[in-house]
C-alpha cells in the first residue's frame, strides 16, 4: 500500500469513526468533510470509493441498525424513537426504514402480527418446495428438503405472522415453472421484505434469461456498483425466493458453479436442467 493509500484509509477509518460516535446528530458531508480535512467533493468520491457506499447512506445504515435495536423496545412510541435517533420526526423515520429495510417501522415493530401468510408444500423435479405467499404475492420459496426446519425458517423471516397450512393461486401460480413448457407459467406476484440494495439484485437477478448464468462481479457492475461483489455475494445469499429469483445462475468469475444455499448438487441440476430446456427447444 503506497503512502497516499495509507492516508486515505486513515481518513476514512477516522470519519467512520466520527460518524459512528456521532450519527444522533446526523452530521452532513461538509461536517465530515471537514473532520477529515477534505474538501466535500474529494471525500464522497474518496468514501464512496473504499467503504462501498456514499456518506450519507452510511449513516442511515448506522441509524436504521441504531432504530430498530430500540423499537424492540414495546415501551418506545414511534416519535420517541425517531427522536432518539437524532431524525426530525416520525416521518425520517418512515422514510429511512421503507428506502433501507423494505417495511415501515411499525411492520417491523410488530414483526408482522397484521401479516397472513398461507403456506403449503409441492413437490418438484428438484425436490419438495415450500411456498408461502401473503394476498400481495409470494414472500417465501424454499427447497424443503426437512419440512419443519423449511417452516421454522419461514417463521424466522415473519416472527409475528398468522400461519395457515393452506394452498392458493397465488403459489399455484407459480409452479408451472418447473415444467418443461415455460409459457404455461402465469404471471407470478412477489412479496418482498428487503433492504434497497437486496432489492436492487435481486431485480437484476430476474433479468438473466433461463439457461444462461452470470457473475458476481457482473451483478456489481449491472446495478452500478463494480467494487460490490461481496455485498452482492451477500444479497445473493439472503434470496427469499428460490428459482423464481434465479440465483443459482451466478457462478464464480472462474467458471466455478460457487455456494447455493439449497446445496451445490441442486444448483448444477438446475443449472443442466434449463441448459437442456432451451437446447431441446431450438
Amino acid at each position: 500500500m503506497s503512502t497516499q493509500e495509507q492516508l486515505n484509509y486513515y481518513r476514512i477509518a477516522e470519519a467512520i469513526s466520527y460518524l459512528q460516535e456521532n450519527f444522533k446528530t446526523q452530521p452532513d458531508l461538509d461536517e465530515v468533510a471537514k473532520k477529515v480535512n477534505l474538501s466535500p467533493f474529494h471525500f464522497q468520491r474518496l468514501f464512496t470509493e473504499w467503504a462501498g457506499v456514499s456518506p450519507k447512506k452510511f449513516l442511515q445504515y448506522l441509524s436504521l441498525s441504531y432504530a430498530k435495536n430500540i423499537l424492540r423496545d414495546q415501551q418506545l412510541t414511534l416519535f420517541d424513537v425517531a427522536f432518539e435517533t437524532g431524525l426530525s420526526g416520525t416521518g425520517r423515520l418512515h422514510d429511512l426504514f421503507v428506502n433501507i429495510e423494505g417495511m415501515t417501522p411499525g411492520e417491523f415493530k410488530n414483526g408482522g402480527a397484521d401479516l397472513a401468510i398461507n403456506y403449503e408444500y409441492f413437490p418438484t423435479p428438484f425436490g419438495n418446495l415450500l411456498v408461502a405467499s401473503t394476498s400481495k404475492g409470494i414472500c417465501y420459496m424454499t427447497f424443503a428438503d426437512d419440512e419443519n426446519n423449511a417452516f421454522d425458517e419461514l417463521k424466522q423471516q415473519f416472527s409475528q405472522a398468522k400461519f395457515n397450512r393452506h394452498k392458493d393461486n397465488i403459489q399455484e401460480a407459480a409452479l408451472p415453472i418447473f415444467n418443461q413448457n415455460w409459457n404455461e407459467a402465469a404471471e407470478v406476484k412477489l412479496h418482498l421484505k428487503g433492504t434497497a440494495f437486496q432489492l436492487k439484485v435481486w431485480e437484476t437477478l430476474l433479468k438473466i434469461p433461463k439457461g444462461n448464468f452470470t457473475t458476481y462481479g457482473t451483478i456489481a457492475k449491472a446495478i452500478g456498483n463494480p467494487n460490490a461483489s461481496r455485498a452482492v455475494g451477500s444479497a445473493i445469499g439472503d434470496n427469499p425466493i428460490a428459482f423464481l429469483i434465479p440465483c443459482h445462475r451466478v457462478i464464480q468469475s472462474s467458471g466455478n458453479f460457487g455456494q447455493y444455499h439449497w446445496g451445490q448438487v441442486r444448483k448444477s441440476m438446475l443449472l443442466g436442467w434449463e441448459a437442456a430446456q432451451i437446447a431441446n427447444a431450438i
